[in-house]
C-alpha cells in the first residue's frame, strides 16, 4: 500500500525554546514521527516555527508556505503533536486557517486520532479543539500573571534581567536589589540636572548616555530605593500586537487603577534624595511644557526655581509670569488649595539670598551646626559609592586589555579596535571623574564647615549659573511661605542635615 504524503508542523512560542538546550522542538519531532508511523504517513517536509504566538501563526512566512503546500492535491495532511501547536485563537478571525484545511480537503493528524475538517464531525469536533487552545492561553497568561504580580509586590523581580533599569542589579540568590558602579552616572545626571544644566543631550555627552534614555531613566524612582509600577501590559485581545512575520511583540501598556500601583522599598539607601527627586521632576515638567525656558536667548531670570517647596502643604513650588515674575506652591490648584499667596521674585529671592549669606557664615550658627551633625550611614554610603566606581574602573581597565590582545592575535580589526576603545575610553574618563569627586565623609569641623560655606561669603555678587550649581551640593530644599524661610535641608558632600528657620530676622537652627 502506498504511504500518505503529510507534512510535519513544529511551533515553539519563544525564541528560547527554540534553543539546543531545550528539548521541545525535538520533543515535538519524536511525536511526530510517532504519529506518522501509526497512521502510514510519509513527512516529505517540515515546517518549524519559532517566536510565533499561536494567535498570530497566519502572519508568519512558515505558515503561508503550509497553506501554499497543502494546496497541492499530493498533500495528504498535516502532523502536529498537539492541537494548540496548529494554533491558539485570539479572535474569531483566526479561524481562517480551519477554512484553509476544510477547502483543500489536508487531515490534521494529532497522537490521539485524525481530524478531517472538511467533514461534519470534524467541523464540529475542530472548532471545539481550536476554542480549547484559545481558552488554555488564556488561562496560561492568566496564571503567569498572577505569579508575577505577586513577585512584584514582594519586591522581587519577575522578569529577566533585560528589563532592570539602568545601573540597577538583582541578585536572585539573595532576591536583593542593588546598584551597579553603572549608577553613578545617574548620580551625575541628577547633579548636573539640578545645577541648571538642563540639555538632555549635554548630559548625556558628558557622561555617554544616549539622551533619549537619559529622559526615561531620571523618570524612574529607583534611584530613590523605591519601585513603583503604575503600568502594565494591555490584555485584551485588541491590545495583541504582532512583529514583523508574526514574532512576538510587546503589548501596549495603559496605566494601572490606583488600587493596583505597586509602590515597594526594595534598597534602603537610595541614589538621590527623595527631595532631589521631586525636584527634578518638577524642572523636567516645565521642560517638557515649556520648552521656550531652554532656548538660548531666553533670559533664566528665577534663580531658586526646583529648589523650593512650600513650608504650608510640602508641595513645589513653580515659577509663573503674570505682569510679574512670582514664585507659587503647586498645591493651591487642588481644591482644598493651600493658602501660600503668589510671592513675587523681587521680593522672595533678596530676603533668601540675605539668609544664605548671613547664616551660612556665621561662626555660631556653624559651631552648633557641626555638634549636631549625624553621619553614620551616610559615610558608608560614600564609602559603597567608592567602591563601586573603584571596581568599575577595574573591570574597565581589564576589557580594555582584552580589545588590545584580541587585536594583537588577529581576532578583530584596526577599526574595530579603535572603535571599541573609544567607547571604553569615555566611560574611564567619567568614572575617572566621579571618583575625584567622592570623598569620604567624616565628621565636620566648624572649620571644615566654613571652608566648605566660604562661596556664600559672596552669594549676593553671584550669578545665577554659579548660584544653582553652589545650590545643588550643598542645599537641595528650601521651605518657604509667606516671604518666610522656614527650613532648609543642607546637603553638602551628599549629607543631608535640616535646619528651621522662622521668620526672617531670626536665627537658623540645626533641627
Amino acid at each position: 500500500m502506498k504511504s500518505k504524503r503529510a507534512i510535519e508542523l513544529i511551533r515553539v512560542s519563544t525564541e528560547s525554546q527554540a534553543g539546543d538546550d531545550r528539548a521541545s522542538i525535538p520533543a515535538q519531532r519524536a511525536v511526530n514521527r510517532r504519529t506518522a508511523v501509526q497512521y502510514g504517513l510519509d513527512i516529505i517536509r517540515t515546517i518549524e516555527i519559532s517566536d510565533v504566538s499561536g494567535a498570530a501563526v497566519l502572519l508568519a512566512p512558515e505558515m503561508q508556505e503550509l497553506l501554499r503546500l497543502m494546496a497541492s492535491p499530493e498533500v495528504h495532511g498535516v502532523i502536529a503533536r498537539e492541537f494548540s501547536r496548529l494554533m491558539r485563537p485570539e479572535n474569531f478571525s483566526d479561524y481562517a486557517l480551519l477554512q484553509a484545511f476544510a477547502d483543500t480537503k489536508t487531515v490534521l493528524y494529532l497522537p490521539d486520532g485524525p481530524i478531517d475538517l472538511s467533514s461534519k464531525s470534524g467541523r464540529l469536533l475542530g472548532t471545539i479543539r481550536a476554542a480549547m487552545a484559545g481558552l488554555e492561553r488564556t488561562e496560561i497568561l492568566e496564571r503567569i500573571w498572577s505569579a508575577k504580580e505577586e513577585k512584584r509586590r514582594a519586591g522581587k523581580m519577575p522578569q529577566s534581567a533585560i528589563t532592570l533599569p539602568f545601573g540597577v542589579g538583582y541578585d536572585r540568590g539573595a532576591e536583593r536589589w542593588y546598584y551597579t558602579p553603572e549608577a553613578e552616572k545617574v548620580r551625575a545626571a541628577f547633579r548636573l540636572f539640578l545645577s541648571g544644566e538642563m540639555s538632555y543631550y549635554s548630559i548625556g555627552k558628558a557622561l555617554s548616555i544616549d539622551p533619549y534614555s537619559l529622559r526615561v531613566i531620571m523618570r524612574n524612582p529607583i534611584y530613590t530605593g523605591w519601585r513603583i509600577i503604575d503600568k502594565r501590559r494591555d490584555p485584551s485581545a485588541a491590545a495583541h500586537k504582532a512583529g514583523k512575520d508574526g514574532r512576538q511583540a510587546d503589548r501596549p501598556k495603559i496605566l494601572r487603577a490606583p488600587e493596583e500601583v505597586i509602590r515597594v522599598r526594595v534598597i534602603d539607601v537610595g541614589l538621590i534624595s527623595e527631595a532631589e527627586f521631586r525636584q527634578a521632576q518638577a524642572l523636567m515638567d516645565i521642560k517638557k511644557t515649556r520648552h521656550w525656558r531652554t532656548r538660548s536667548n531666553y533670559e533664566h531670570r528665577f534663580v531658586y526655581n526646583g529648589f523650593l517647596t512650600c513650608a504650608e502643604c510640602g508641595e513645589v513650588i513653580y515659577t509663573h509670569f503674570r505682569r510679574r515674575d512670582y514664585y507659587i506652591c503647586s498645591g493651591r490648584k487642588r481644591k482644598a488649595g493651600c493658602l501660600t499667596p503668589y510671592m513675587r521674585r523681587e521680593t522672595l529671592e533678596p530676603i533668601i539670598d540675605s539668609l544664605l549669606s548671613d547664616q551660612l557664615t556665621n561662626r555660631t550658627f556653624l559651631d552648633s551646626l557641626s555638634e549636631s551633625w549625624a553621619v553614620k550611614n551616610e559615610n558608608s554610603r560614600s564609602e559603597s559609592e567608592t567602591v563601586r566606581l573603584q571596581s568599575q574602573l577595574t573591570a574597565l581597565a581589564a576589557k580594555r586589555e582584552r580589545v588590545v590582545d584580541l587585536f594583537v592575535e588577529g581576532v578583530i580589526s584596526r577599526e574595530l579596535r579603535d572603535e571599541r576603545l573609544a567607547v571604553i575610553d569615555r566611560d574611564l574618563q567619567v568614572y575617572s571623574g566621579l571618583l575625584m569627586r567622592e570623598s569620604p565623609v567624616q565628621q565636620p569641623t566648624p572649620e571644615q564647615l566654613a571652608h566648605v560655606f566660604a562661596p556664600f561669603f559672596e552669594w549676593e555678587f553671584l550669578g545665577r549659573d554659579d548660584k544653582r550649581q553652589l545650590l545643588t551640593v550643598t542645599i537641595p530644599e528650601i521651605c518657604v511661605s509667606k516671604y518666610r524661610v522656614v527650613g532648609l535641608k543642607l546637603l553638602p558632600s551628599a549629607i543631608g542635615t535640616e535646619v528651621s528657620h522662622t521668620g526672617r530676622d531670626s536665627s537658623l537652627r540645626p533641627a
